[in-house]
């Protein structure tokens, strides 16, 4: 019964994995940068995600041509500029996070994150 429905919902499938990947990536390493990866590997699932449930098949993309101007013909464009706006969204913050871990290493020389807590609260901070 369960694997009658697993080949035509592959790619949500794998969505769901990628995403679990990601968060226990997320909530196990201590590494900052491994943890920018997961973050990473989660937003890529979600887009993953958002651009399978958008297509429909049999339809093509939302440009008119030959005249063909019927609803019916295209699939939604919205999923996919959510996507992209997502993937714009997301290198912004990567970059963000990727800078404050410099900033990190450069006062710490470590990037546990274990670590830098322990000599936040050595500092009272």
């Amino acid at each position: 019964m369960f694997g009658s429905n697993l080949l035509p919902n592959l790619g949500e499938v794998v969505a769901m994995i990628l995403f679990g990947i990601g968060f226990a990536n997320l909530l196990l390493q201590k590494n900052l940068i491994k943890k920018i990866i997961g973050l990473n590997i989660m937003d890529t699932a979600v887009y993953l995600f958002l651009a399978i449930k958008g297509y429909i098949e049999g339809r093509s993309a939302p440009i008119v041509v030959d005249g063909v101007q019927e609803v019916e013909a295209y699939i939604n464009p919205i999923p996919s500029g959510l996507v992209l706006t997502g993937i714009v969204v997301s290198v912004s913050v990567t970059a963000l996070m990727l800078s404050l871990t410099v900033r990190l290493y450069k006062r710490y020389h470590t990037l546990d994150l274990d670590e830098i807590s322990s000599r936040l609260k050595k500092e009272g901070i």
